[in-house]
């Protein structure tokens, strides 16, 4: 609850926020899918020197809209956000270029076009539990799984499994569905040092209830389910824990205990997998709001 309504006085401070002029040469708003490349295409010498650029749709322009933070930093032509282009660039940067490979995402933020870019790339299936905000093809349940044993290669899980009553049950299946080698990219709202359940009650944006606020010992929780488990961030957040910052120095967001956070931070544990100019380019700014864990089962 408390993030929701620190989202919306968010919103309503900053008020709508003007839509970067689009590069002559960008294709027309809507027609990204069926031109967009494979994830694992490399970037052009134009994207490479843009202000900013989504590894989504491939648009590039001078900004992003709305304020440095993981749920704005809009693509104004995919809608993506800042961390729906981090877990796809977790899962492309880690990843051999595997197109046709079985992938299945829980709950994704973005609608038809995407999917359609996702079905374009991968054997793509798409899973809601309650449909109170995401429609899935299929609808499922982490906690009791109704895919056969070994069938997926990939799970992309984006801000799901804190909205799951009991963690180990539904680690436990997403072991089970994975291939052996299979990868898991886990994305949840980190804001604390340790994982702890709400001090109040605490829902999301669609009335979803919060069950755990998550800390990055996760980490040891998914090495104990079997998976072979890196928190992935970026070059700066890497940097500021191997150098053993107690603090960030600057304000930081009001949901974010970062201090805890550093203090909690396992440097062994961490990989970047963007340096300073690509976290910029593509908007994973601040690094604390970046983080990422993949699990290889094992």
């Amino acid at each position: 609850m408390r993030g929701q309504r620190y989202l919306r006085a968010l919103r309503r401070r900053l008020g709508p926020a003007p839509s970067p002029e689009p590069e002559p040469s960008a294709p027309a708003i809507g027609a990204w899918v069926d031109t967009a490349p494979s994830p694992w295409d490399r970037s052009t010498k134009a994207e490479d020197r843009a202000s900013a650029w989504c590894n989504i749709c491939r648009w590039t322009g001078p900004a992003f809209e709305g304020p440095q933070h993981c749920e704005f930093a809009s693509c104004p032509r995919c809608g993506s956000i800042a961390r729906d282009r981090f877990l796809l660039w977790c899962f492309v940067e880690r990843t051999p270029p595997a197109l046709r490979t079985r992938l299945l995402e829980t709950s994704p933020r973005m609608g038809p076009d995407y999917r359609r870019a996702m079905d374009r790339w991968f054997t793509y299936t798409c899973s809601d539990f309650d449909e109170r905000a995401h429609a899935g093809t299929v609808r499922l349940d982490l906690q009791a799984i109704d895919l056969p044993d070994a069938g997926l290669d990939v799970i992309l899980t984006p801000h799901v499994l804190e909205h799951v009553p009991e963690t180990d049950t539904a680690l436990s299946e997403i072991a089970r569905v994975l291939a052996p080698g299979g990868r898991m990219y886990l994305q949840v709202p980190v804001l604390q040092g340790a994982t702890a359940p709400p001090v109040e009650p605490e829902f999301h944006g669609d009335d979803t209830p919060v069950f755990w606020r998550f800390g990055p010992d996760l980490t040891a929780r998914l090495r104990d389910h079997g998976f072979d488990t890196t928190l992935l961030c970026t070059e700066d957040w890497q940097r500021r824990v191997d150098g053993g910052d107690q603090d960030w120095g600057a304000g930081t967001s009001r949901e974010f205990d970062v201090t805890s956070l550093l203090g909690g931070s396992i440097a062994a544990d961490l990989q970047s997998v963007a340096d300073e100019a690509a976290a910029s380019r593509l908007g994973f700014l601040p690094s604390y709001m970046f983080l990422t864990w993949e699990a290889i089962k094992r």
